[in-house]
């Protein structure tokens, strides 16, 4: 439906708009104050029984720390170097469900201690005086409470209500086993003394006292008994948060019990720091057992070489070799040496070459466990590359393949890797020549050797390799010293900067000035909420303004709410207000007849858009206080689908208009006189099949001038307008047309015909009178002064007060009797 019949754009107009807008949203304060006052006491209700949030922290550093005893070559705990993404890593771990879960059994979490609250069943843990133990590898009543009342200090009731229809279950929490539990619908009860072993079939443990029980006696405790997993997926939710630019750690978690949570981030730090070092010492425990197998190889081997050489000099009674011996033999040592060193070297190198060449991780590149790596570029590259292939697997987390940084990240990765092959290349090339140099010295000496005796070759032989043997053992008994010393000087790479600690820190939750701004907000923004949808969705006419901003039509006057008991209000009380008002409609309604007809009838014509908006009302009203004015006035009922008039004034409708128009009888016959002075009516009489084609006939021409010619103003009550076409027939008789709207009642959008008429000037003379109105309107204001109803409390003395009290009214019924 279309409301917008403004045709007048002016900014003063659009600021009285925004005026009498805010006007009508402010004339509701009431509700406004009400429904604040219903959402603070919901805050209220709200920050007084909702759950308290306690927020803890701790922090911790994360940083791989070396023992400098050792060198880059030579440190058994080898590394790389690189960008470490250990933090991430830590993070990780800390909301893992092994490492929780570890945590929640370390601390028997899976027990909770409840205590009856105002609102709820409360967490006390750490705030009891007694703590339950339970029996290993036996079997506990799970997800169920366990009533505990304490009768004194040395006894306590243990309860168990068992419930029809409900499955219980019974766990075993060294192997996370579950069985079922089946029980007749009671309630358990026994009594124990503190420290008793408790062997029932549910419930295996003992109540342990912590404390003083003095406090304790009559109190009543609740235990729970919950799955690992059931606790530790609560406890995933920990945020361990990385400071920018630092390798610090935040961990937080909230919870409705502080001792819990200060236990458990503590624990989850020492649990975390446990098995990072565990993790950190792993490659020094395999290499220093891969050392010990090889020493345990070496030593054998130097002993059997040490018997052969006895053997063979009590043999051939051979004990020193000659001078030109020793010279080959210490020359040989060296050489002989050097080869081992360089043929290792070449080995790890090919093997790190296969390795980057079919793996495209780079972050786990193997490192040389017992042999020393002297070209530092060769660490620097490997480096690189490592730190490449942790930030690709970092931001692999956040984008997809396809994204411009991983093409990059690729790019530098294979342009690292290409590098780093082809000086490995280069390395092994140059190591390789080394090598061929010192096999082209080494049998130089060997044809030396040759020309020695047998006997002292095969002595020498054998010194060459027990010499070569024994280099290795004392090699490798360095190398497990390394390893030991490294085991036992590595600590964890977490240290604690700050543990947590209840320092009295005060609850996160609710947040109570923030509920009450909410609460406020939403108190002020609700109603008004609804108020704006409602005035959107308001079609219906309300104040005098609605009808200027749709039309242009003047409006002639408001006429107020009657109670009276029938539509005669001027006449049952001529000093009410609206009596007063429709005096100031017989006013103003002479400013609609041209001087023309001064003297003469004058024909009103009464009509609205739909029935039920006071047509009628304002027809008989108008027509009476012209009659009490001393003019000869006649009422027509020309609404021939609905006759209303009759019935007010005492009459019949037996015959009326419709009578005259079909020929029945004459005018004179069906003029009715009334009890009021000066007033006729002439009724509709019998409703015809054709209203219509009756009331364009000549006989109507003819009805009204007969009329004119006896009254000085003739009411003509027809149908509504918006409904029938009937009201337009009847405009070429009369001198001015009164369009009724009732307030509350008419729709903006019914005044869209009579407006569209208006413009094309195919109404002309017409008024708009306001029915039925209320000064006190929601909106919170009146109008009527300018158009004749009334003037609120200034008119006391003047007008009857229609508005009286139900009480009042029963007093004044009570005098007049």
């Amino acid at each position: 439906m279309d409301n917008q019949f403004k045709f007048i754009e002016n900014s003063k107009e659009h600021v009285s708009d925004i005026k009498d807008y805010l006007l009508r949203i402010l004339a509701n304060w009431k509700w406004f104050v009400l429904t604040v006052l219903i959402a603070l006491g919901i805050a209220y209700y709200y920050n007084l029984s909702a759950l308290k949030q306690y927020g803890l922290t701790a922090t911790i550093a994360v940083k791989e720390k070396q023992n400098p005893l050792f060198s880059t070559g030579t440190n058994i705990a080898f590394n790389w170097g690189g960008v470490s993404d250990k933090v991430e890593s830590i993070r990780k771990a800390l909301t893992s469900r092994s490492h929780n879960e570890t945590v929640v059994r370390e601390l028997a979490f899976y027990i909770n201690y409840l205590k009856d609250g105002r609102f709820r069943k409360e967490d006390v843990y750490g705030k009891t005086p007694f703590k339950i133990e339970l029996q290993p590898n036996q079997f506990q009543l799970l997800n169920t409470l366990i009533k505990i009342d304490f009768i004194d200090e040395e006894s306590f009731g243990l309860t168990v209500d068992f419930l029809a229809d409900v499955n219980y279950n019974l766990i075993n929490y060294k192997n996370e086993k579950t069985t079922a539990f089946t029980t007749p619908a009671q309630t358990f009860y026994q009594e124990f003394s503190v420290n008793e072993y408790i062997n029932l079939p549910f419930l295996k443990a003992q109540i342990v006292r912590t404390d003083t029980l003095s406090q304790a006696k009559g109190s009543t405790y609740y235990i729970q008994l919950n799955t690992v997993s059931q606790v530790a997926s609560s406890y995933q939710s920990v945020r361990a948060n990385g400071l920018a630019g630092t390798s610090l750690v935040e961990l937080s978690l909230s919870g409705a019990n502080k001792n819990r949570i200060v236990d458990y981030l503590n624990k989850t730090i020492e649990v975390l720091a446990a098995s990072e070092l565990e993790q950190k010492t792993d490659y020094a425990y395999n290499t220093k057992a891969f050392i010990d197998a090889q020493f345990r190889n070496t030593s054998d081997s130097l002993k059997l070489i040490e018997n052969h050489i006895s053997k063979f000099k009590q043999e051939n009674s051979i004990y020193n070799l000659s001078a030109e011996g020793g010279v080959i033999f210490s020359q040989t040592t060296g050489l002989d040496q050097m080869q081992k060193q360089l043929t290792d070297r070449i080995a790890y190198f090919e093997n790190l070459e296969d390795y980057i060449q079919s793996n495209s991780d780079y972050s786990k590149i193997p490192a040389p466990a017992i042999i020393n790596i002297e070209d530092g570029s060769i660490s620097k590259m490997v480096g690189e590359l490592t730190r490449l292939s942790i930030e690709k697997e970092k931001l692999s987390n956040k984008v997809t393949t396809s994204h411009p940084s991983i093409k990059l990240i690729n790019d530098e990765i294979e342009t690292a890797r290409t590098v780093l092959l082809e000086n490995l290349s280069s390395l092994k090339q140059a190591t390789q020549v080394t090598l061929n140099n010192s096999e082209r010295r080494l049998n130089n000496y060997n044809y030396e050797l040759a020309k020695l005796p047998n006997k002292e070759q095969k002595l020498l032989n054998y010194q060459r390799k027990y010499s070569l043997t024994e280099s290795n053992f004392v090699f490798l008994m360095q190398k497990r010293y390394e390893a030991e010393i490294a085991i036992a000087a590595t600590v964890s790479d977490i240290t604690v900067l700050d543990s947590a600690k209840d320092t009295g820190q005060g609850f996160i939750l609710p947040r109570v000035q923030f509920n009450y701004m909410i609460a406020l907000l939403l108190g002020l923004i609700l109603p008004l909420f609804v108020i704006v949808i409602l005035e959107i969705l308001d079609t219906k006419i309300h104040a005098v303004e609605d009808i200027e901003r749709i039309s242009p039509i003047p409006i002639l006057g408001v006429v107020g709410n009657s109670t009276s008991e029938n539509n005669l209000a001027v006449f049952n009380n001529p000093k009410s207000t609206v009596a007063e008002s429709f005096r100031a409609l017989r006013s103003n309604v002479q400013f609609l007849f041209n001087r023309s007809i001064k003297d003469n009838s004058k024909t009103i014509l009464v009509t609205s858009s739909v029935s039920g908006e006071g047509k009628t009302f304002i027809s008989i009203n108008l027509a009476t206080v012209f009659a009490l004015s001393g003019k000869k006035t006649v009422l027509v009922g020309l609404d021939l689908r609905k006759p209303k008039i009759f019935d007010d004034f005492g009459l019949t409708n037996k015959i009326g208009v419709v009578n005259y128009l079909i020929g029945e009888t004459t005018v004179e016959n069906i003029i009715q006189k009334t009890h009021i002075e000066n007033l006729d009516i002439i009724t509709s009489g019998p409703v015809p099949p054709n209203p219509s084609e009756l009331l364009i006939s000549n006989e109507t021409d003819f009805l009204i001038a007969t009329l004119k010619e006896k009254y000085d103003y003739i009411i003509l009550d027809t149908p509504p307008l918006g409904l029938v076409s009937d009201p337009l027939d009847l405009l070429k008789y009369v001198n001015a047309s009164i369009y009724v709207v009732r307030q509350n009642y008419s729709e903006k959008g019914m005044l869209k015909m009579i407006h569209e008429k208006y413009k094309k000037n195919e109404v002309s003379n017409i008024s708009v009178v306001l029915n039925d109105f209320k000064i006190k309107t929601r909106y919170g204001y009146g109008y009527g002064y300018g158009y004749g109803y009334g003037y609120g409390k200034y008119a006391n003395g003047y007008h009857e007060n229609q508005n009286s009290t139900f009480l009042q009214k029963i007093v004044n019924k009570f005098k007049k009797s």
